[in-house]
């Protein structure tokens, strides 16, 4: 089993810390350590039944670890400035995904129970998906992605790095949702989205610039 820290305390680390559970229900994969925190003061106190070891400025004293960083959005952001190769992030799948064996994920990934990632989707580097998400065929994630519950992305779909997907929006295939752009919670978009713009409504509209 590989060591795990989760940079990261809160709802979305201690929901992670059971996917760890049941991960390792069917395989044996993660010896987890316990969180780093941002709050020195939160040092060696408990969360979630596992220790806090410190803060992210201690990534330095863990060797042998690898870490899941928890910070949406803009979770990729996050993870490059701590300056750490990408073989040290760990990507975690809850086991009631379905995954093609074609898909490619990359490091630093949390996907969240019940998702599904098709034929030929690529998944970049620090993307989160919560519940339920769908990432169809040939889609094309870039890095430090957040994708909320219920997103629906048809094929051949690509969503530059840093965007936020709100809870139940979905993209209509062949589109392209351009870098650090938001969909508004159940937006339907149905033409391309402009970089650092967010999108509203059925169907989507322009609201604001991010």
């Amino acid at each position: 089993m590989e060591d795990l820290i989760l940079l990261g305390v809160g709802v979305h680390p201690g929901e992670i810390a059971e996917i760890i559970d049941r991960v390792n229900a069917e395989r044996k994969r993660w010896n987890f350590l316990g969180y780093l925190s941002a709050k020195r003061e939160e040092v060696g106190t408990e969360f979630c039944g596992k220790p806090i070891l410190g803060t992210y400025e201690d990534t330095a004293k863990f060797l042998r670890a690898k870490f899941l960083p928890v910070q949406v959005p803009k979770q990729g952001v996050f993870a490059k400035s701590l300056g750490l190769p990408l073989e040290r992030f760990a990507t975690i799948i809850d086991p009631s995904c379905f995954v093609s064996r074609t898909a490619k994920i990359g490091h630093g990934c949390t996907i969240y129970p019940h998702c599904f990632i098709g034929l030929n989707a690529r998944v970049g580097d620090f993307v989160f998906s919560l519940s339920g998400s769908i990432i169809n065929h040939d889609d094309v994630i870039e890095d430090g992605v957040c994708i909320c519950s219920g997103v629906n992305l048809s094929g051949y779909v690509h969503v530059e790095p840093d965007c936020y997907l709100g809870a139940g929006s979905t993209v209509r295939q062949q589109l392209r949702v351009g870098t650090g752009a938001y969909l508004g919670m159940g937006a339907v978009v149905v033409k391309d989205v402009p970089p650092n713009t967010v999108v509203v409504g059925n169907p989507a509209r322009r609201l604001r610039e991010v």
